[in-house]
């Protein structure tokens, strides 16, 4: 039987260059969007609801019971919002029965994209998430696109790793002919052994950890510390 295929989109701006409408796409914004809505999720969040912009979700804040309204802009929470887009500001003390309205830099815009684009399946993936993700890949048997958010659409390091390190776990179950893909599985093998050195390079390390960040970056390169399934379905992100 033929295998599915896999690539990687290394930043928003390429996605119009691929054929969603048959693939799971998998958004990946490790610092932090998609780490939070797996820690979130994780630990007992109903649901997370990513939206685009600030006023969206104040708005559905207001409208949606039992919520709180989180998200960025430059590694800053925004004012008007009630918390930020740290993993740490989730533990399940607090964010257990609770509906998570999220807008961030990077990730929620990608999200918005794939759905916008008509992607048979959208999941959110990050190092803390990784097994649940690698897994349910590897069983669905579909074409899978891997997209990073980047950085205000440049290409950055971590979302590239988190792309690397699933295509080198689930390679033997797909063709891959996708230098992107190649590229990030090469650059994740070479420093499998000591991610965290090569995370504190990037320059969104640096961006972040000037706001005393530097705890929750370490979180979003753990693997498997927020094991969940994260699937985005009818405008919201399940957990399972």
């Amino acid at each position: 039987m033929e295998k599915p295929t896999l690539h990687t989109v290394l930043s928003p701006r390429l996605l119009d260059l691929y054929d969603l409408s048959s693939s799971i796409v998998v958004i990946i914004d490790v610092f932090r969007a998609t780490s939070t809505i797996a820690t979130a999720l994780y630990n007992g969040a109903v649901q997370v609801v990513p939206v685009s912009s600030v006023e969206e979700c104040i708005e559905k804040g207001n409208s949606i019971p039992n919520s709180v309204t989180a998200g960025e802009r430059e590694g800053k929470v925004i004012p008007g919002l009630q918390f930020g887009n740290s993993p740490a500001e989730y533990p399940r003390s607090f964010i257990e029965g609770k509906t998570l309205v999220i807008t961030t830099t990077n990730g929620t815009k990608l999200l918005n994209m794939a759905k916008n684009n008509g992607a048979s399946e959208i999941l959110t993936g990050s190092f803390p998430n990784f097994s649940a993700v690698c897994q349910y890949l590897k069983e669905s048997n579909k074409n899978v696109i891997l997209g990073c958010s980047g950085w205000k659409d440049r290409f950055n390091i971590e979302d590239t790793l988190f792309a690397g390190a699933v295509a080198s776990e689930i390679q033997d179950a797909f063709t891959i002919h996708c230098d992107s893909t190649l590229m990030a599985t090469q650059m994740y093998e070479s420093n499998a052994g000591d991610l965290l050195s090569f995370a504190k390079k990037t320059s969104h390390w640096h961006r972040l950890a000037n706001f005393g960040l530097s705890y929750d970056l370490e979180y979003c390169i753990s693997k498997d510390v927020a094991n969940v399934l994260c699937y985005y379905q009818d405008g919201v992100v399940l957990g399972k």
